[in-house]
């Protein structure tokens, strides 16, 4: 194992911001306890170990922050500690976000999840300039008039992931609309177009007036704000090797996200105690659209097996958010994110709202998810071969 520089060292041993209690404990989902202490020293080795350049971690216990901590660095030469109010990329949990904020246009009766997308606009879709090329075989395919957001809020419309990873760059049905999972970006992007054109105006303009600003999510946007440059984390590789500055745009439902922790701890506190949405809309997002069943969240062949963990706590995708349907510990609800030097995940246990919400600025993030979720929560139900986080899996990405 290479050896971390001193001063990096020095700054996994000095947390940038915890809670100011610190003789506390955290209740782990089976009744068990650790001290703060405890949970700074193990998250501090944890990431430390595995080489992460920074993170901000925090746990819920009854929807209310309980213990949040900053480690690492935002920013090398000159060093700058990562804190709880360091803004990083948050990479696809945008898409839940992005989803939250859709059902606020839907309790409003602004917004319709079951009209296909073909009748939500004045005119095909490919008329529009962002879509003239990329949509010029999927107007044509008559399955695109069944095409309704809510199929596209649960990767369930049979469109890949992006219309890049197309041998054609174009948009493509790979099974037909609502018949199975199969994890797609341009989707949430779709519905976030329709909403543009409802609304005319962009939707940073749109999730900060009706989001951000009302939480005051201060260090939160879909893409970057001058004022984020402060306290803005860059984003480094597997060597801990500066990879980029995070300066996200344009706005992008499917992972455009820059967020803290701070802002994002408000965002989940005002999500479970219904300050966004009625719990009537949160329950309609936590419903299951459909089971899933295969290996991986990326399938790596046309031949794969359920993932036998994946079955075993009824994996299945409701709106915006992966479920977790039958645990040992009650449904849950997650969401993860992946980018270039970003590595994040979230997941909440319903019957206590109880969450554990990772962020790191590092390739190295994944291999942290396990220890720290099953330490730090108690988290063992998260199946981690389907989701990428065992070191087998990620050899094989």
């Amino acid at each position: 194992m290479r050896l971390i520089t001193a001063p990096a060292f020095l700054l996994f041993l000095s947390i940038a911001f915890a809670q100011s209690d610190r003789t506390g404990e955290i209740r782990r989902l089976d009744g068990s306890h650790i001290s703060f202490g405890e949970a700074e020293a193990f998250a501090q080795s944890t990431l430390a170990e595995a080489h992460v350049t920074g993170a901000e971690i925090a746990v819920l216990d009854r929807g209310k922050l309980v213990w949040s901590g900053a480690f690492g660095l935002r920013h090398k030469n000159p060093d700058q500690p990562m804190t709880l109010d360091t803004t990083t990329w948050a990479a696809s949990i945008t898409k839940s976000v992005f989803t939250t904020y859709v059902m606020t246009l839907v309790e409003r009766g602004e917004f319709d999840l079951d009209t296909p997308i073909a009748r939500q606009l004045p005119q095909p879709l490919d008329t529009y300039e962002p879509y003239k090329l990329t949509a010029s075989e999927i107007v044509k395919d008559p399955a695109w008039q069944r095409v309704t957001p809510r199929m596209l809020l649960s990767h369930s419309s049979g469109l890949a992931n992006f219309a890049f990873v197309e041998p054609d760059k174009k948009l493509h049905f790979h099974s037909a609309p609502g018949s199975s999972f199969l994890y797609s970006g341009e989707g949430f992007n779709l519905v976030q177009f329709v909403i543009e054109q409802k609304k005319g105006r962009s939707l940073d303009e749109l999730m900060q007036e009706a989001v951000f600003a009302p939480l005051r999510m201060q260090q939160t946007g879909l893409v970057y704000h001058e004022e984020f440059g402060t306290n803005v984390s860059d984003r480094f590789g597997a060597a801990e090797q500066f990879l980029a500055q995070t300066r996200r745009g344009p706005s992008r439902a499917a992972g455009s996200m820059t967020t803290s922790m701070s802002d994002l701890v408000r965002f989940t506190e005002a999500f479970l105690g219904g300050k966004i949405v009625s719990a009537k809309e949160r329950r309609a997002m936590m419903k299951p659209v459909l089971k899933i069943h295969s290996d991986h969240l990326f399938p790596r062949g046309p031949n794969e097996k359920a993932d036998v963990d994946a079955e075993r706590v009824g994996l299945a995708y409701g709106l915006g958010w992966g479920l977790l349907t039958h645990t040992r510990y009650g449904p849950a609800f997650f969401k993860e994110g992946h980018g270039d030097g970003a590595e994040n995940y979230m997941i909440c246990f319903s019957k206590r709202a109880s969450c554990i919400i990772l962020l790191t600025n590092s390739d190295n993030g994944e291999l942290t998810f396990r220890p720290l979720m099953e330490h730090l929560l108690g988290n063992t139900e998260t199946p981690w071969e389907w989701e990428g986080y065992t070191p087998s899996s990620r050899e094989t990405q």
